[in-house]
């Protein structure tokens, strides 16, 4: 395998601090990314090798024994160990040891030691990669939450069949297994995370399962009291208003609310808030009439 500079895939110096390497990949990793490069494979190549990179000189250990042993630093520790084998030997008059299948003589040399323990095959290997998650939006409205259904997304070239529960919340993720960036060298594939955009609905209120609504009644019915029909996602339903309901009066609706999230058949209330409106544009009978209650209501009758 031959050797990857990583210091220059990041653009950096061996010098670089870690805030230098963190903020080189942050940068690289912005531009290069499968999301803003669809269909682009140098992009693609580009992308694995830096976050190889920074899998590596992101850690102090990695890093230190990429700089002293390069591409084969994996190896380092099982090099060392032999090496020490190898001084401790000679020290006690055993004479030089070999390594490996090959039996050839280990004198002190990485690059030997490796073939010699793992055959030159070995330095082809490739190191698997897990493919990058992907992250998406989902916009919908109330009544698009109200029931189970099923959509079709189109993520990074491919059609995703999702079904979406019943009762999920605005800012919800949720995540996909394997439907990320495909994984590199027989790597894993990533996640797809989508994130719930719900709008906001021009009658209700959602907070939770639970619903919030301000219906507008009549002075006469509130009055005197009587029938009133009210809107609910699931239709209209009849309400019993008592006389003399004053506004701002709370009356809850059991059942009427929201889907509870994977519950099935469960739901939360209703709240309805009484706002009672005035009469306007009185006729002069009318005047007349709501003076002669203001004098009786003076009166005490």
């Amino acid at each position: 395998m031959e050797f990857i500079d990583y210091y220059n895939i990041l653009e950096i110096q061996k010098t670089s601090t870690e805030a230098d390497i963190k903020a080189a990949y942050r940068k690289l990793a912005r531009k290069y990314h499968p999301d803003l490069n669809p269909n682009d494979e140098n992009a693609k190549k580009k992308f694995q090798q830096i976050n190889e990179a920074n899998e590596v000189l992101s850690d102090p250990e990695k890093r230190k024994k990429y700089d002293k042993y390069g591409k084969d630093w994996k190896h380092a520790d099982e090099f060392e160990k032999a090496n020490q084998q190898q001084s401790q030997s000679r020290t006690s008059g055993g004479g030089q040891q070999s390594y490996g299948s090959s039996g050839g003589d280990f004198s002190g040399d990485f690059s030997e030691f490796f073939e010699s323990m793992y055959g030159s095959g070995a330095r082809t290997k490739q190191t698997k990669f897990r493919g990058q998650d992907l992250n998406a939006e989902l916009h919908l409205n109330l009544m698009d939450v109200y029931k189970t259904q099923q959509q079709t997304l189109t993520v990074n070239g491919k059609n995703i069949r999702l079904t979406i529960p019943a009762g999920v919340e605005n800012g919800q993720v949720i995540k996909i297994a394997g439907h990320g960036t495909p994984g590199a060298n027989g790597g894993p594939n990533g996640d797809l995370y989508i994130t719930f955009t719900i709008a906001s609905h021009p009658k209700f209120k959602r907070e939770g399962s639970n619903l919030y609504a301000t219906v507008d009644l009549d002075l006469y019915t509130a009055l005197l009291g009587g029938d009133l029909q009210v809107d609910t996602l699931d239709g209209k339903v009849k309400l019993k208003v008592a006389p003399e309901t004053q506004s701002n009066t709370k009356v809850k609706l059991k059942g009427k609310g929201f889907p509870v999230y994977k519950k099935e058949g469960e739901f939360g209330d209703l709240y309805i808030t009484y706002n009672v409106k005035l009469p306007t544009n009185l006729t002069e009978k009318e005047k007349e009439l709501f003076t002669e209650l203001s004098k009786l209501r003076a009166n005490g009758n």
